[in-house]
């Protein structure tokens, strides 16, 4: 199963989680809710500038 990163906080992840979400028509995968909600308020800064690290609170 391919592994995927998380836009987020750079842990690896798999197809199967349920924390994924679609932008611009692409499927990113989450290691949590709290990863998902982080990356939905503010796509772009996660795909331009990458993985922060686990978003605190």
């Amino acid at each position: 199963m391919p592994k995927h990163i998380d836009p987020v906080c750079g842990m690896e992840v798999d197809e199967t989680t349920q924390f994924k979400t679609i932008y611009k028509g692409k499927i990113y995968y989450f290691c949590s809710a709290m990863c998902k909600r982080e990356f939905e308020k503010n796509p772009e800064v996660y795909i331009k500038e990458g993985p922060r690290g686990m978003p605190m609170g």
